[in-house]
């Protein structure tokens, strides 16, 4: 199926031998699997063995630091890839492919040489997190706090909310409010890098993670809060060294979060899609396949030609990071169209499967549960189009 949908142009053999790798795992590894893991809400530990061997874990991670170097252009395919499996999985490794970015973009060469080697393994697996129980969006009004008892010691006290990977990681990027004296809340966020004791529980002294949060879709992959009771830590523990840094260290790693979440809608639109059209190709009504009906076969046209939009605004987002430039803008743009194109396109291959797409032994049933959440993850629709907006208006200032 060379001419299926979603395709990039220009890439080289190697991101082509790697897409090739990661589609044949997808397809055996995977899709298969994915309705019982989903069904028992469980860590798919088999199926991240399998990319630790392929990898993925360390996709983007320096050579150097035994990764394998590669953009985010590949990394972002990657995703479309996995998310067409099962959404999951790309929960798993998003988290923890932002850290990486972090620590390689802002950390000390102390935290790179600490790190990124067993991240590059997946012997370590990152979780990341900036919301509060009480906030979502509106990150400058954080109340966990980090009070400086020492110069080279922190105390950590509040609770934290939405992690992704909570249980099952074992460094946590978390962003924490420090009285930098500054005037403008932002520039009072600091990073920490804790890493902890995989599981369930206290799991450092002053650290909880107290159990999955039940969730409607997005099964297998953990949500957990984290808590913090007097939590030590020292100084050398701040991403960069330097406190005060933390909202703009985030922003960059929300930036590449974006592209992946977009790419994620992507992924399982494709999946969706194909569901649908072979569906439509075997089912009859009215004495021919339900494809050859127009009411149908516009529905697939709809549904392909979103595919492709989406698609280019991912991949001309991950180009532009990878170039080294800002792209928020276009990150936010990609994100925003492919959670609501991915939303419409599920519905309707749910539509075209009938009343079968509403049982749970058809696979869109699952699908249809797992797209609502690109709708929120990394920054709500609303929150993109307030950051479009705003770059609009910079670029078309009078």
């Amino acid at each position: 199926m060379n001419q299926r949908l979603a395709q990039t142009e220009g890439l080289t053999d190697v991101q082509q031998e790697i897409l090739a790798a990661v589609r044949e795992f997808v397809d055996k590894q995977i899709i298969p699997n994915a309705a019982e893991l989903d069904r028992k809400d469980e860590y798919p530990t088999q199926i991240v063995e399998g990319l630790k061997s392929l990898g993925i874990f360390g996709l983007t991670i320096p050579e150097e630091f035994g990764g394998l170097g590669e953009s985010l252009l590949t990394y972002t395919l990657v995703v479309e890839e996995l998310s067409r499996g099962w959404m999951s999985i790309s929960g798993i490794v998003n988290t923890h492919f932002i850290i990486a970015y972090m620590v390689m973009q802002h950390g000390t060469d102390e935290q790179k040489r600490r790190y990124l080697p067993r991240l590059a393994t997946g012997e370590l697996r990152g979780a990341f997190s900036m919301s509060e129980p009480a906030l979502g969006s509106d990150v400058a009004a954080i109340s966990t706090k980090a009070t400086r008892i020492s110069d080279d010691e922190y105390s950590i006290t509040g609770a934290k909310m939405w992690l992704t990977n909570g249980g099952s990681s074992s460094l946590v990027a978390v962003l924490v409010k420090t009285d930098e004296g500054q005037d403008k809340p932002h520039r009072n966020l600091t990073t920490f890098l804790i890493e902890k004791t995989p599981g369930f529980g206290e799991v450092k002294p002053g650290i909880t993670i107290p159990g999955k949060i039940d969730k409607m879709g997005y099964k297998g992959v953990d949500t957990t809060e984290l808590l913090f009771d007097d939590h030590r830590l020292p100084a050398s523990d701040i991403l960069g060294g330097v406190p005060g840094k933390g909202f703009y260290h985030m922003m960059d790693g929300v930036e590449v979060g974006r592209v992946n979440v977009a790419a994620r809608g992507v992924g399982v639109s494709v999946r969706a899609f194909e569901l649908a059209v072979d569906y439509a190709q075997q089912r009859t009504a009215f004495g021919k396949p339900i494809a050859q009906h127009q009411a149908v076969l516009f529905r697939l046209a709809e549904m392909g030609t979103k595919i492709e939009a989406a698609h280019g605004l991912v991949v001309a987002a991950a180009r532009k990071k990878d170039s080294g430039q800002r792209n928020d803008m276009e990150s936010g743009m990609a994100k925003y169209l492919a959670a609501e194109y991915c939303k419409e396109v599920v519905e309707d291959a749910m539509r075209i499967h009938g009343g079968y797409g509403y049982a749970k032994e058809y696979e869109i049933e699952r699908i249809y549960r797992d797209a609502p959440m690109l709708l929120i993850g990394e920054g709500t629709a609303d929150i993109q189009r307030m950051i479009v907006g705003q770059r609009l208006l910079e670029r078309y200032a009078r």
